[in-house]
């Protein structure tokens, strides 16, 4: 099976993953990449207060280097300040 690494990148910069993970294929790793950005698109919701955007994409590699990027961004935009 093939290792597979998941670098983040956000607004506060890169983080890199050092250990992968062992997975079947290239689809296996893009629904685990969706999975996780998933799961951070969440977490960055719950801290943004009242309006607010963000971008946050997963930079996928094997061995021999980048395989494909997954992204996702958002925006919050309240009409009503209550």
């Amino acid at each position: 099976m093939p290792r597979y690494y998941f670098d983040l990148k956000d607004g506060n910069g890169t983080t890199p993953d050092e250990e992968g993970l062992d997975l079947r294929d290239l689809d296996a790793a893009q629904d685990e990449a969706a999975r996780s950005l998933g799961g951070m698109a969440h977490d960055a919701v719950a801290t943004l207060s009242g309006s607010g955007a963000e971008q946050m994409e997963i930079e996928v590699r094997d061995d021999a280097g980048p395989v494909m990027t997954v992204r996702f961004s958002f925006a919050i935009s309240r009409n009503k300040v209550s």
